[in-house]
């Protein structure tokens, strides 16, 4: 594709074709000349005779050139040789020397390029498997940590109902008890008034017949005294009451904790947490092993994955229900969501309309796909982050208080939920466990500067860098998963309005330019590869654009309802 004036040294500083005045993008790289070529270049570099063993690979899967080495010996001279007998570095006149004689030596680039590539394996380990397994591992023990005080303060609150039942039965029975103490005190009181009442008569009675006998003996007729009988009736009997004994239960703390039981440590062997074995877990670490075995056996090298020379069109989806796509996501069961200004809609491919929602974030990539196969989105009015699950479900996840959340995207390694949101003055971008627990702020670069202005997508790298595109800034802004600033892409040209973004198997970053109508591709560390869509393929207008697992590109467009799938990848 010709480029203009402009354009061309805008790439300067990018990758740029090794032979001399040639401007094209050097995507091959000769590994004997350790300089990049262009496709054309290239072809006729390997024409020469001269050149005819020279190996040549896309530039990514290079030979890493030997590090600058002076021999000590002979300083005019660099190290490029080991010896391996004596395994130390020399150089090409050290190998002359009486104590080298007969001794055999290997080429140390080579051998510089071979552990190159076995740390660039154990490097993709470190971030693609041992990073995100232990970090699930962490989120794993959190979210356990989380059940286990859910757990024992369901204990507690047992403990406390079974404390309150019993309570609440000796409460019982002691009432019960007391008021048969004030019966028995009332029979018993009722007994001694009665026989207050015998002696009370019987008093009366001594009384009367004291004043009767006293009449007698005052009596001049003393013969009343002869010939009456003296009888007195017998005191009253009566019997002493017996008064009620309490008898204390019998209950020690033994007694108690069995009525209200106790916490015990099933006798259960803990189990282990479960660590997914690793596999070839990206195609960049297929690469490099590869690149390490091909490099011994010095053949020609054959990549799993590669850019195709020519972008093909798959098929084509119409989706009803919106008139513009500005982001599309794609879920494992290949189904589409695709939102305009208004409207958020899942299809099936064959375009059916599954699902409908009416929200407020038309102009950002506001929902991504989670792990277990549901969605994510933002609402900005709402100034919240809801959930839909498989089953439709919808249910709010985040509360973003004064901020506005402008783009939302699920980490693909470990759930993380990514959003870019600001406020009237400020931008940035913060980390949520996938429960929706905040674990960090992004937002200014070691220079204390303002990362981002307007965050409108957002997305992941397979090494954990986040890619955001910020409108306002013109700029793509890559900052590493410690939240360190790497790079800023910021176009080829004088103006760059960057729009959708999203990134490969092998770590592309993919993003669309609103002002040349195109779609860009870097390497992950910010290099411009290549424009892999244009006007010139028919794509008129890009502003959405995501990559499925199957290597599939879906690109969406302004001022259309159709989202479009291509093949880069071979």
């Amino acid at each position: 594709m010709a480029e203009s004036s402009d354009e061309q040294a805008a790439m300067q500083h990018y990758l740029v074709c090794g032979t001399e005045e040639c401007q094209q993008n050097g995507q091959f790289y000769c590994n004997a000349c350790h300089r990049p070529l262009c496709e054309q270049c290239r072809d006729e570099h390997l024409k020469s005779p001269d050149n005819q063993d020279h190996e040549i690979v896309f530039y990514r899967y290079r030979k890493h050139q030997l590090p600058v080495e002076k021999c000590k010996l002979h300083p005019t001279r660099n190290i490029d040789m080991l010896c391996t007998e004596c395994q130390i570095p020399l150089c090409s006149k050290c190998s002359t020397m009486k104590k080298h004689k007969g001794h055999e030596f290997d080429d140390l680039e080579d051998i510089y390029a071979m552990k190159y590539a076995l740390w660039q394996g154990e490097f993709s380990k470190i971030q693609k498997y041992l990073l995100p397994t232990t970090q699930g591992l962490k989120t794993d023990i959190e979210e356990d940590a989380i059940e286990i005080k859910k757990i024992m303060e369901s204990i507690r609150t047992s403990m406390k109902v079974e404390s309150e039942s019993l309570k609440n039965l000796v409460d019982e029975v002691t009432s019960e008890n007391i008021n048969h103490t004030h019966t028995m005190e009332k029979s018993l009181l009722k007994m001694l008034k009665s026989q207050e009442t015998t002696y009370v008569d019987y008093i009366a009675y001594l009384w009367k017949m004291s004043d009767e006998f006293q009449g007698y003996l005052s009596t001049n007729n003393k013969k009343l005294l002869f010939t009456m009988t003296l009888k007195i009736q017998t005191v009253p009997e009566t019997t002493k009451p017996v008064p009620p004994v309490f008898t204390a239960g019998q209950f020690n703390k033994d007694d108690v904790t069995k009525l209200l039981g106790k916490v015990n440590v099933p006798n259960t062997k803990p189990e282990k947490r479960k660590v997914q074995p690793m596999k070839a877990v990206t195609i960049h670490m297929k690469s490099t092993e590869k690149k390490l075995e091909q490099s011994k056996e010095k053949s020609d090298m054959k990549q799993t994955l590669s850019l195709s020379s020519s972008v093909t069109k798959v098929r084509e989806f119409s989706v009803p229900g919106v008139n513009n796509v500005y982001h599309v996501s794609v879920d494992k069961s290949d189904r589409l969501w695709v939102i305009d200004i208004f409207n958020l809609v899942k299809i099936d491919l064959q375009g059916n309309l599954l699902q409908k929602i009416k929200i407020s974030n038309g102009f950002t990539g506001c929902h991504t796909v989670t792990q277990d196969g549901g969605l994510i989105y933002s609402e900005m009015h709402k100034k919240a982050i809801y959930r839909i699950t498989p089953d439709r479900k919808i249910t709010e996840l985040i509360k973003t208080g004064d901020w506005i959340p402008l783009s939302v995207h699920s980490s693909s390694i470990n759930g993380d939920i990514l959003v870019g949101m600001k406020t009237y003055k400020e931008a940035k971008v913060t980390r949520y466990s996938k429960a929706g627990k905040e674990i960090q702020n992004i937002q200014m670069d070691n220079k204390e500067q303002e990362l981002y202005s307007y965050p409108r997508y957002i997305t992941e790298n397979f090494n954990g860098d986040i890619c955001t595109s910020d409108y306002n800034k013109r700029a793509v802004v890559v900052v590493n998963k410690s939240g360190q600033h790497r790079f800023s892409y910021k176009g080829l040209g004088p103006e760059f309005l960057p729009w959708g973004i999203c990134t490969d198997v092998l770590g592309h970053i993919l993003v669309c330019d609103k002002d040349k109508k195109s779609l860009h591709l870097l390497d992950q560390d910010g290099g411009f590869l290549t424009i892999i869509l244009s006007p010139q393929q028919g794509i008129k207008d890009p502003r959405g654009v995501c990559v499925d697992d199957e290597n599939n590109l879906y690109v969406g467009q302004y001022y259309t309802n159709t989202v479009t799938v291509y093949k880069y990848l071979q």
